[in-house]
């Protein structure tokens, strides 16, 4: 999407010492984003580089791809959905491209805890990147990584809430498979939008 050549190494030196060949191409994505006046440049951004990777894949012969988003990423995206998004939503582990026709996105990684994937990078030694983009890179350092976003402060609210509830991630991802929706005013299924009144007697 537009790395700097330091943090483009660290993807080129991870690949070598797992001995997993790559293809690296290059888009404009972070100057683009970075030129945007948007309130949400993390959104457009991932909206692009999954726009790109889908048609890369195309051209490839591939009809998936498959993303790194882990069970920690699940219960952040409910929480961020919740409290900046003012919806009730999450991820999938899995599903079909609405914009490309065959292809589905897959996530391996969906209950595999974040603790989990670090100490299996530290016993690789290996680096990995935070994010890296133009809002990200000068503060790698700062927030745990985080660079002051809103997942971080979710980070951190989650970690508060552990002290008194060690169960509380497994919570709120069992609570994400046992919607009650005779509970909900209201929901949205397939695009559209449904009031508890159609039904109410």
């Amino acid at each position: 999407p537009g790395y700097n050549d330091y943090n483009r190494q660290y993807i080129i030196d991870n690949a070598k010492l797992l001995n997993i060949p790559i293809e690296i191409f290059n888009t404009d994505i972070f100057d683009v984003v970075s030129t945007i006046d948007s309130k949400s440049p993390c959104y457009l951004c991932a909206k692009m580089r999954r726009g790109y990777l889908y048609n890369r894949a195309k051209e490839l012969g591939c009809n998936k791809i498959a993303l790194g988003h882990h069970f920690d990423d699940v219960i952040e995206t409910t929480l961020l959905s919740m409290f900046y998004g003012s919806e009730v939503k999450t991820m999938l582990p899995k599903l079909h491209s609405t914009n490309f026709e065959g292809m589905e996105l897959i996530r391996p990684l969906y209950l595999v805890r974040e603790e989990d994937i670090k100490n299996w990078r530290d016993e690789n030694d290996l680096h990995f990147l935070q994010c890296a983009c133009r809002f990200t890179e000068n503060c790698t350092i700062c927030d745990n990584g985080g660079g002051g976003s809103k997942r971080q402060e979710i980070k951190t609210l989650l970690r508060r809430l552990k002290r008194d509830n060690p169960n509380i991630e497994k919570s709120i991802f069992n609570s994400i498979h046992a919607v009650s929706l005779d509970t909900f005013p209201g929901y949205k299924h397939g695009g559209k939008e449904v009031s508890f009144l159609e039904n109410y007697k």
